[in-house]
């Protein structure tokens, strides 16, 4: 189906019923509290589920504890081996282009805001980079493996922030739709696939069609595991592109929360690399990944890296020719990569496991007082002749 103005705007009006309706009965019947502190221990595929658990999310758990019947298995193989061939690139598109995208997004920039861990601001990047990570392990839909848990117990965490925010009135859905709708959640699957390819590409990392469609592949099955409406869903990265193009082009401009966000995530990875020397490489990358228009919007400060990170496709070019030509240095430059994102991992998580609970009261939990007006719609400026900005948000 392709995507338009009218079908996105469809998209606006619902979210996950199975999940709205699991998280409506659990607050309706005062169970949530215990669901959160009986599901810290469930977080294995095939684990047994603990006495007490109420039954509305026991019956949740059991439907949703297989991947979609339609999964080729052999696309997800070549997904993975994709992500371990490029896992460093991943992890930097990710956390420069990716995250950046989403606050380029005003209603997602100020629904992050509100739901923003107040306890360190790296939480939501260690919560992705957790879930990429569980995701492509070889093991990751078989018993023992943790990625299943996870993937449920995310989909009631938007689940119940649709509730909190419908409830409380803290939401213009007039205006805005449903919170994390389905056009979101798709929009949401383009930032963590499509988008991802086109960085890498920006980057120049040499990737090979079949590893790309099976890397997209890979966040379809996600996106179903996550209730999003399959009959949406771009079947291929050509459709998908067009859909991310639309869906930037519908609703990216600037936002207070959005700067905000982008600062706090500059400043984290600023905390992560050693000493102070490589701090602007972190604004030089986000800028160069996700284009000056969008990174003004954010105001990602310029720095005299700016024009030095553009070589960065030079140098990885000379890490692929070694890579390509030598089965040693294949070798030594994948395990590199694995220990990196391992430390990468490590140091947004501080050595915590990331458990998604469902928050039990949005104001407290979140910080979150205040409505949510509608945001200012972008238009797209008047290309200016000899200045193209060629750059994809």
């Amino acid at each position: 189906m392709a995507s338009t103005e009218p079908s996105s705007d469809d998209l606006r009006g619902y979210g996950d019923e199975l999940a709205d309706a699991t998280v409506a009965t659990l607050f309706e019947r005062g169970e949530v509290g215990k669901f959160n502190s009986l599901m810290r221990y469930v977080s294995t595929v095939g684990q047994e589920l603990p006495d007490g658990l109420p039954e509305v999310a026991r019956e949740y758990l059991h439907v949703t504890s297989a991947p979609p019947s339609w999964v080729d298995w052999d696309e997800m193989e070549k997904a993975r081996l994709f992500f371990i061939d490029n896992n460093v690139h991943i992890s930097t598109a990710l956390s420069f282009a990716s995250m950046p995208a989403c606050y380029l997004v005003p209603h997602i920039a100020k629904l992050l805001s509100a739901t923003h861990s107040l306890k360190y601001p790296s939480k939501r990047m260690a919560e992705t980079g957790q879930f990429t990570v569980l995701l492509m392990q070889p093991d990751a839909f078989e018993a023992g493996s943790r990625f299943i848990p996870a993937a449920q117990k995310v989909r009631l965490l938007h689940a119940s922030i649709r509730h909190h925010l419908a409830r409380e009135g803290l939401w213009d859905v007039a205006a805005l739709g449903t919170p994390i709708c389905q056009e979101d959640m798709i929009g949401g699957q383009m930032m963590f696939s499509v988008q991802v390819l086109d960085a890498l590409h920006r980057l120049g990392i040499h990737m090979s069609v079949d590893g790309a469609e099976a890397y997209y592949y890979a966040w379809r099955v996600v996106g179903a595991m996550l209730g999003v409406d399959q009959e949406h869903v771009p079947a291929d990265l050509d459709a998908a592109r067009r859909f991310s193009d639309l869906y930037m082009t519908r609703h990216m401009g600037p936002s207070r929360e959005g700067a905000d966000l982008t600062r706090q995530l500059i400043n984290l990875y600023e905390d992560v690399v050693p000493g102070t020397l490589l701090d602007p490489v972190v604004s030089a990358l986000i800028r160069y990944l996700i284009g000056d228009t969008g990174a003004d919007w954010l105001e990602v400060p310029r720095t005299p890296w700016d024009t030095l990170v553009k070589a960065a496709p030079v140098l990885l070019n000379v890490l692929e020719t070694v890579e390509d030509r030598s089965p040693f240095g294949a070798w030594a430059l994948d395990r590199l990569g694995h220990l990196t994102t391992v430390f990468e991992l490590s140091s947004l998580t501080r050595g915590r496991v990331m458990h998604y609970a469902i928050p039990e009261r949005l104001k407290k939990d979140y910080g979150l007082s205040s409505a949510v007006p509608r945001t200012r719609r972008w238009t797209p400026p008047a290309p200016v002749i000899g200045t193209p900005d060629t750059q994809r948000p």
